[in-house]
């Protein structure tokens, strides 16, 4: 399998992690493309040229990063990060929909940001930092940990450090123990170290 990524994307670096916990990053070779360049071999999979992209053990491509990790989840091996039905299934995946949430408000601050100066919107700005950190207030909310390692868990932790990456500007620490613990005692697992988008 190949997966097409950049080393800050936090959606390449969810399915990474999930590979890696699920014992399957010695069947994928992960190829690194200029999203801002010519990449042809990227658009060929992803015709939107996003990362991350999946070519998949059939050949065909996969993209969304949490279809790739549901793909992969059901691949490999040891404990499900997605459960498979019922009421447990619901509650990550909520967990992961509001991190991915948290995502999209941190991309669009980030684009913003990437704008000329005098072309930058400050209440767009503004907009996206509050969404952002109304959403880490509902992570904080949720209670989670990294003894339940699970798709949702794994997303908030990518959210957290893709932050500091991103937008070190923004204390998100303040008043969110849980979430710094949570970050604390995720980046201590291989499979985050080894993705670090810093690293």
């Amino acid at each position: 399998m190949k997966l097409y990524i950049t080393t800050p994307s936090p959606y390449a670096r969810k399915c990474r992690i999930v590979a890696r916990e699920k014992g399957l990053a010695d069947r994928i070779q992960e190829e690194v493309v200029d999203l801002y360049g010519d990449a042809p071999e990227l658009a060929a999979v992803a015709p939107i040229d996003q990362v991350p992209a999946l070519v998949a053990e059939d050949g065909l491509p996969i993209t969304d990063s949490p279809l790739i990790c549901e793909y992969l989840d059901g691949l490999g091996g040891g404990p499900r990060l997605i459960p498979m039905n019922g009421p447990e299934r619901l509650a990550v995946r909520r967990i992961e929909t509001l991190g991915q949430g948290a995502l999209e408000m941190g991309v669009k601050w980030v684009l913003e940001k990437r704008r000329p100066e005098n072309e930058r919107s400050p209440d767009w700005m503004a907009r996206w930092r509050d969404r952002l950190g109304r959403s880490l207030d509902a992570l904080e909310a949720a209670d989670l940990s990294a003894d339940r390692l699970d798709i949702g868990v794994i997303t908030a932790g990518c959210v957290l450090t893709w932050t500091d990456f991103r937008h070190p500007e923004f204390e998100w620490r303040a008043g969110r123990p849980r979430l710094v613990a949570l970050q604390a005692a995720l980046e201590a697992r291989p499979s985050f170290a080894d993705t670090r988008p810093d690293a």
